[in-house]
């Protein structure tokens, strides 16, 4: 399991790049807009992790602080702003059997054979992303439905 990153939704881009790049340090290393999703999501690294990042480019960026700006006004509360975090498995269908083995519910299963997610006890969202490709899409999990929030 490798860490990748951690998102964050932010109210104002430019106010939360001058904070975490001006003020904090850390370097945008990249940037993703979506007009259909209406979002922005920024990628941003600590100055120490440039090594990593540029080495490691098999399970992309990591590790990461992805600001995710939505066009849309919205007010986060209940802890809305903080996302999830993420982490790249080697095979996302065994980290997922093991983990329902072990009692954890699994909220997004790997239909796509590429991305699950689960819920800490806390109710913190994890995502686990496959490794390189995608795995081929098989049962049981393709035919899976999502269950509760992710």
């Amino acid at each position: 399991m490798k860490y990748l990153h951690t998102m964050v939704r932010v109210a104002n881009l430019d106010d939360a790049l001058d904070f975490y790049c001006n003020k904090l340090g850390l370097e945008e290393i990249r940037r993703y807009e979506s007009d259909a999703g209406r979002f922005t999501l920024v990628f941003l690294a600590a100055k120490d992790d440039r090594e990593l990042l540029d080495r490691d480019s098999e399970t992309g960026p990591a590790p990461c602080l992805e600001l995710t700006y939505n066009w849309d006004p919205e007010e986060y509360t209940g802890g809305r702003n903080f996302g999830h975090l993420a982490y790249a498995v080697d095979d996302i269908y065994e980290t997922c059997q093991g983990l329902m083995d072990n009692g954890v519910v699994i909220n997004r299963p790997p239909r796509d054979g590429r991305m699950a997610f689960i819920r800490s006890p806390d109710k913190i969202s994890i995502e686990l992303l496959q490794k390189g490709e995608a795995l081929p899409i098989k049962e049981p999990w393709a035919s899976m439905e999502n269950i509760g929030e992710w």
